[in-house]
């Protein structure tokens, strides 16, 4: 984890940028297909659901929340991606739900930088990596 200074402007780059977004996208999704079918089952994309945390925390402290209800909202969350209804998430669909969740977060957070902490693997840490090496790069043809 590291905690990184980032804005809408940052996640949207990431978005727009199809190497470096469709090139994690794809990461991720071969990472959570762990009997490399080509498709994601509940229980594949369980433990990336709970990696967002939402409900089990409050400002960094776990909260006890009833097992039922974090059935019902992970149920929730899986629908989501699961646009056909078919019980399996596949890469396009991963993708697609992936890039509307990130331009949601872009718009909620507009162009004030906030910090954040990010786990190192996640999205969002990709994105600002990315941001960080074209600043990088920029700085070594300028000077």
């Amino acid at each position: 984890m590291s905690v990184e200074l980032l804005d809408g402007a940052i996640i949207l780059g990431f978005i727009e940028d199809d190497e470096a977004f469709n090139g994690s996208v794809k990461d991720r999704f071969s990472h959570l297909d762990t009997n490399q079918d080509g498709l994601l089952s509940y229980s594949e994309m369980l433990k990336e659901l709970q990696c967002f945390r939402m409900i089990e925390t409050h400002f960094g402290i776990d909260v006890k929340t009833d097992p039922g209800e974090l059935s019902h909202i992970y149920n929730s969350l899986f629908l989501q991606f699961d646009h056909d209804s078919n019980g399996t998430v596949d890469l396009e669909e991963f993708k697609a739900e992936t890039k509307q969740m990130m331009v949601a977060m872009a718009d909620n957070l507009g162009f004030l930088p906030v910090q954040m902490i990010l786990d190192e693997d996640s999205f969002l840490k990709k994105a600002v990596d990315r941001e960080l090496t074209k600043l990088q790069s920029h700085d070594h043809t300028s000077a």
